[in-house]
């Protein structure tokens, strides 16, 4: 079997194409997660904290030369955003997984259907029984 032909066949499975529909959606879920931080949450926690821009909190290092360029920072704001980011989307996932498992148990927690009821039971076995 050539390598091309691996190669189409993997690419075909379903799990190779629910994965990258995954990844699509996971791309799309943190940009809009991204967003909610970034433009919805953090203004007003800025606002509280007595008008602080996330986005501007740093610690720098080593200024910047006469040129404007060359400094070092440390960008605590930013990092404090994505760690915001990271924590919202964990909740999400938890929650969407949460659901699944509910949906999963409740599933399984059907019950069976009822087996024949006695009159059935017994008609069956005098039928069985003229049969003989």
């Amino acid at each position: 079997m050539s390598m091309m032909s691996e190669f189409r066949e993997f690419a075909s499975r379903g799990s190779v194409v629910d994965l990258a529909i995954g990844v699509v959606i996971g791309a799309a879920f943190g940009a809009i997660t991204k967003s909610l931080v970034d433009h919805i949450l953090m203004p007003p926690v800025g606002l509280l904290l007595g008008g602080v821009d996330f986005s501007q909190i740093v610690t720098t290092l080593k200024a910047a030369g006469p040129d404007g360029k060359g400094a070092v920072v440390i960008s605590w704001g930013l990092f404090f955003q994505a760690i915001l980011n990271f924590l919202i989307i964990a909740w999400v996932m938890f929650l969407i997984v949460k659901g699944m498992n509910a949906m999963k148990r409740k599933q399984e927690a059907a019950p069976e259907p009822a087996g024949p009821s006695e009159e059935v039971k017994l008609l069956t076995e005098i039928r069985d029984s003229l049969r003989k």
